[in-house]
């Protein structure tokens, strides 16, 4: 019998949820059939699946040691040696600029690794000493928003599950306010919202957008501000209220203002022009402004605070030009 004390970054969550985290290379259905056997105790009581499991809470599981040390969740090695460029920290909460070009997450458990935002800032935590891999049963530090990987951005990090779950139910709830800045071609005259449908194509990684609703389509919702408009093209600030792959690139596009320097959505005349003037090959987007709002408990102090992260210089070089700034 093992027993498993429930610390702050385990507290309330479902337990089935956190076992098959923690018995993460166990066979799917394992941990509900162990619950079911009855080889699972919370405090010396019977336990069941939807049961939420709080700090300090005992977790007991009669299991062999051989059986659960083969299902354990082992935390691999982080190979990331990039220096995450921090916005802003606190004991809770990681803001990190990302650069174009770089993943929010990593590819994937292959034998390829490649730079990516959530192990730069997970080896930072450690180097730091404010993660303790060993110490910790399921949790690692993440991100709660993702950045295409050619746009530039503030991405949020949340250094322990509280903040972690408090941050990803604000976004959902639209509390926590994320703002773009972007150039598209075309006279955009007036601030609307522009609501649609997305598709995603999984295979080719595009998306369409449509007025109605179709089989597989997800309700998007983007707030439009004009911000300058100079010779046949204008500066937009986007604000996302709903958040889908590609949402802000293919609704602009879909409305006849396709964002420079886009490959997939873009107009490639246009692209090129800026490509050859400005040296520019990806889309002109960027993940400027946070805004915190809705937050209660441990993270309420964040409430009414904005974060603004500076464009690199190529993009900011071609709006000063375009727009005489």
């Amino acid at each position: 019998m093992k027993e498993i004390i429930i610390d702050k970054n385990e507290n309330e969550q479902r337990l089935d949820r956190f076992l098959n985290k923690y018995l993460a290379k166990a066979p799917q259905g394992f941990v509900q059939k162990m619950i079911r056997k009855k080889n699972v105790k919370i405090n010396g009581v019977k336990a069941k699946p939807e049961m939420t499991i709080f700090e300090g809470d005992i977790i007991q599981l009669f299991l062999s040691d051989e059986t659960i040390e083969k299902f354990i969740a082992v935390k691999g090695p982080i190979k990331s040696k990039l220096i995450p460029s921090i916005i802003y920290e606190d004991d809770n909460i990681i803001l990190i600029n990302k650069e174009a070009g770089l993943l929010s997450h990593g590819a994937g458990d292959g034998d390829e690794f490649e730079e990516n935002i959530v192990d730069s800032m997970v080896s930072y935590l450690i180097e730091k000493g404010d993660y303790v891999p060993r110490i910790e049963k399921t949790f690692t530090p993440s991100i709660c928003n993702r950045l295409d990987r050619n746009t530039p951005g503030i991405v949020i990090g949340a250094k322990n599950y509280g903040t972690l779950k408090a941050i990803n139910e604000a976004i959902k709830d639209y509390h926590i306010r994320r703002f773009y800045k972007t150039i598209v071609k075309g006279h955009v005259k007036e601030n609307f919202k522009a609501e649609g449908y997305l598709t995603k194509d999984e295979d080719k990684n595009i998306v369409k957008i449509s007025l109605g609703n179709t089989e597989g389509s997800k309700k998007i919702v983007t707030e439009i501000k004009v911000l300058n408009y100079k010779e046949g093209f204008t500066l937009l600030e986007i604000e996302l209220i709903t958040g889908r792959t590609h949402q802000i690139r293919g609704h602009l596009a879909s409305l006849g203002y396709p964002v420079i320097g886009d490959r997939k959505y873009g107009n490639k005349a246009i692209n090129q022009e800026f490509q050859d003037n400005y040296g520019l090959v990806n889309q002109w987007l960027h993940g400027y402004k946070v805004e915190f709002n809705g937050l209660e408990g441990d993270l309420e102090y964040l409430n009414g605070k904005e974060f603004i992260s500076i464009a690199d210089r190529k993009l900011a070089i071609i709006e000063e030009e375009l727009f005489n700034l």
